[in-house]
């Protein structure tokens, strides 16, 4: 019994061997049919094909500032002054604290620069407001907002509703 068991496991084997063989005409035919592909891809490939020159890119040696006024945003807040001459239209705020006693630090620091520094309080917010200078137009807020952006990059344009 015991061999008949072994001579039928080794048939099967045989078998299982001899019918998973791939033929060779099989591989012969797809590399035939992708031999043509490519022929007929090479005939389709006489058209120009434009090239693209890459992107140099080239240090910039002049920046041009455009300064358009009239787009530079402004915010609107009602403000009293604490200390200082008194605010006109627009303002030049260089400062913003809800500790009364650092503003005046920095309104110090201002006029120590030579600028005509003042503090405002907006009661809305509880804020006080350190105002570096303050003009009529806005042009001239602006230019000015523009220079002293150079030591306080996060200078901004207030509008005073009085």
């Amino acid at each position: 019994m015991r061999k008949y068991v072994l001579v039928c496991a080794g048939l099967c084997a045989a078998l299982a061997f001899t019918g998973c063989k791939s033929s060779e005409s099989a591989y012969r035919k797809a590399y035939e049919k992708a031999q043509a592909q490519e022929g007929a891809n090479a005939n389709q490939g006489n058209e120009e094909i434009a090239v693209v020159a890459p992107v140099v890119e080239k240090p910039a040696t002049e920046t041009v500032v455009v300064d358009n006024a009239d787009n530079v945003p402004v915010k609107q807040e009602s403000l009293s002054v604490v200390s200082g001459a008194g605010l006109k239209s627009f303002s030049v705020v260089v400062g913003s604290f809800s500790v009364q006693a650092n503003a005046e630090g920095l309104q110090g620091t201002l006029k120590s620069q030579g600028y005509d520094a003042q503090v405002a309080y907006n009661s809305s917010n509880q804020m006080y407001r350190v105002v570096a200078a303050t003009f009529d137009a806005k042009q001239d807020a602006v230019r000015s907002r523009n220079d002293l952006r150079s030591q306080y990059p996060d200078a901004w344009i207030l509008y005073n509703q009085k």
